[in-house]
């Protein structure tokens, strides 16, 4: 079992509870168990730690304890893979992607970053009434962080909310999600460990209720709210973050639209789009659940798209051929499975898939076809490998329909002329494209959404720049 992580000490909880292999259905450790006290007791020790060490305002420290973790996490990957493998339910193609390898590097973007990035800036001298003023801008720390973070992804969430947020000078306290709480209480073993941040400056905590998140967002103590979650959990936070007007940075659901132009390669967009949806089993808020393609065309893609999911391996995650895994819980699978059903009974086809596997939280690769675009599948986020293949009449139809959602998220465009499929995606109300499969993921591209699908972005510079007040002074020199 793994320990909680408060002002620089393990600490275990008289309380615990199961952390369960998604792939077998079965518990395979213990999770503590945090309480409001204990996470009042973190947020005191983050508090502590900004208003009295010198964390905010020493960058060669914050530099070099960067540099550190991103060591440990180098030198400890492995022992992390399976446990991301086990508790998440990700492939291990996966941890060699997006799930641990690439995300490890947001550690040594932010370190690199930091140690050029302007924390001053001059503005031009004025002239009033005779005297000359000088005016600069510094930027300095937000505060007290706290980093809420969901179960599909924790490895590059935590990192991409911890590793600037530290960057910036914040302390922070990190809540792992109740369905994957081993795997981001292990960061703060090797910060524990292999690191000089000081006692106070990170604290990590799990709980398997709702209290714990609901003392962080609302916290008096707590400057900065960041949370990833569904929007109606987003809404909730942002509405207890209010109290006193804290900062609040969200990234929240999506229903993302990927649309085939009518010049597009219909056997290289349909096997992308197959292979996409089954992603950690279509656990991604930025993964493209909607496929919108020339009504013409409709039934010839939709073949090809079936012909491709049954390609998918599924199965076993630590297996490397395996492309696609369990969803994360029995309750998630009675979700997409219910959501599917009512696609059904609402006049969608349903082409292939729509089965449970057992053991474990399995779903097979599903396809939806003749989806209505105002329907529950066409709307609401699904989180589950489930394909909704949309059929329009002209490209404004097909942009109306893109953006016919309270998401903004992602999206995709698949055209053989860059130039159309360029001039398609400015028009569609997303904070991410990609355009003939381009991949826009790294720790160096902020990532985000418009309209409900959040506020802020994480990663890049702009995801420091989250962390960051800017103060303006002036002074006579004249």
């Amino acid at each position: 079992m793994k320990h909680l992580l408060i002002d620089g000490r393990l600490v275990e909880t008289e309380r615990t509870y199961p952390s369960v292999n998604p792939a077998t259905g079965e518990e395979f450790d213990r999770a503590p168990d945090a309480t409001a006290a204990d996470a009042e007791r973190a947020v005191a020790a983050a508090r502590r730690a900004f208003d009295t060490t010198d964390w905010a305002t020493n960058r060669e420290l914050r530099v070099r304890c960067l540099d550190q973790l991103h060591t440990a996490l180098r030198e400890h990957g492995e022992e992390l893979r399976e446990l991301t493998i086990t508790e998440v339910g990700a492939t291990r193609q996966l941890t060699h992607a997006n799930q641990l390898d690439v995300p490890i590097e947001i550690f040594r973007y932010y370190a690199d970053l930091l140690r050029e990035y302007p924390l001053t800036e001059d503005l031009a001298d004025v002239e009033i009434r005779g005297q000359t003023h000088r005016r600069w801008i510094e930027k300095e720390a937000a505060g007290v962080v706290a980093a809420i973070i969901p179960y599909n992804y924790p490895n590059q969430i935590g990192f991409a909310k911890l590793a600037p947020a530290l960057a910036a000078g914040c302390t922070v306290v990190l809540k792992a999600s109740p369905d994957t709480p081993l795997t981001t209480l292990a960061l703060g073993e090797l910060i524990s460990e292999h690191t000089d941040i000081p006692p106070g400056v990170v604290n990590v905590i799990s709980s398997s209720g709702v209290e714990v998140g609901e003392v962080l967002s609302g916290h008096a103590d707590v400057d900065v709210v960041t949370f990833t979650g569904s929007t109606a959990t987003g809404r909730k936070v942002m509405e207890s973050a209010s109290g006193n007007l804290k900062r609040v940075f969200l990234e929240l659901g999506g229903k993302s639209a990927m649309i085939l132009l009518d010049d597009a390669d219909f056997d290289v967009s349909a096997m992308f789009a197959a292979f996409m949806i089954c992603s950690h089993a279509g656990q991604g808020c930025a993964i493209t659940t909607r496929l919108l393609v020339p009504r013409e065309k409709h039934d010839e893609i939709v073949e090809k798209v079936a012909e491709n999911l049954g390609r998918v391996t599924y199965g076993d995650p630590s297996d490397p051929s395996i492309y696609m895994g369990p969803l994360i819980s029995a309750r998630q699978r009675d979700k997409v499975d219910a959501m599917v059903k009512r696609a059904v009974e609402a006049g969608a086809k349903l082409v292939t898939g729509g089965e449970r596997v057992d053991p474990g939280f399995f779903y097979t690769p599903t396809l939806l076809a003749g989806v209505d675009p105002a329907s529950e599948i066409a709307q609401e986020e699904i989180f589950g490998p489930v394909l909704a293949v949309i059929p329009y009449d002209d490209d404004d139809d097909a942009v109306r329909i893109a953006n016919d959602t309270i998401y903004g998220l992602s999206g995709g465009v698949m055209s053989a002329d860059p130039d159309r499929a360029l001039a398609l995606a400015r028009r569609i109300r997303s904070g991410t494209f990609s355009i003939n499969g381009g991949n826009y993921f790294a720790p160096d591209a902020p990532f985000g959404g418009y309209k409900q699908s959040g506020i802020g972005r994480e990663m890049g510079v702009a995801g420091l720049e989250e962390f960051l007040e800017r103060k303006t002074f002036a002074m006579v020199t004249g």
